[in-house]
């Protein structure tokens, strides 16, 4: 008996699916573990929030870093997810020759309502995998910040985060890779209040 098994793609034949005219930016997709997953369409809370964040958190750097919201990151051996928010080191080309890898990568963030279980499982055990020293969901449903920290792989080799700390939607968080800087949660969080009347 034959068994069916997916196509998985590398990242070279990714990019050269992307290259060819395969795959457009309509298509949004993204490359996890070797396999092309479709996007999920965002809804206004999530957008407003993306949009906060990414308002919030370029103001604060100022140039110390680059900000990049909903572009791609390479996570080797096969893995090119479009986070909501990365922070990269910053590089003079911003990253044009090559986007950021996990060396580059001081903290990525998901902005998650109808995701939240996938980046709560499959995106922060692929983060975790990659060494991405820094994970945050933004976590719609319980408005709430999820920071997870110190990536790490148990002895059956599954990896997650050792530390994980919440943060309410009215709180104060500093910035991964820069003490003196802190965003204000409330200015980041949609105001569901102001949203039903």
């Amino acid at each position: 008996m034959t068994t069916v098994t997916p196509k998985r793609f590398t990242l070279e034949e990714y990019h050269r699916l992307i290259e060819l005219g395969f795959l457009t930016e309509n298509d949004r997709l993204e490359l996890i573990k070797g396999e092309l997953m479709q996007m999920v369409a965002k809804g206004t809370p999530h957008t407003v929030c993306n949009t906060s964040l990414l308002c919030e958190v370029t103001f604060l750097l100022q140039r110390q870093a680059i900000v990049r919201g909903q572009e791609p990151i390479i996570l080797p051996p096969n893995s090119e997810p479009e986070p909501d928010l990365v922070i990269a080191r910053y590089r003079p080309d911003r990253y044009l020759s090559n986007h950021p890898s996990p060396s580059d990568i001081l903290l990525v963030a998901e902005v998650a309502d109808s995701t939240l279980k996938y980046d709560q499982e499959v995106k922060l055990s692929l983060y975790a995998e990659s060494g991405i020293s820094d994970y945050w969901i933004f976590n719609l449903v319980a408005s709430c910040l999820e920071v997870y920290s110190q990536p790490y792989q148990d002895l059956q080799g599954n990896f997650g985060y050792a530390s994980k700390r919440i943060f309410l939607s009215n709180t104060i968080v500093t910035l991964p890779g820069f003490p003196d800087l802190s965003l204000d949660l409330s200015r980041v969080f949609p105001d569901f209040d102001t949203m039903n009347n």
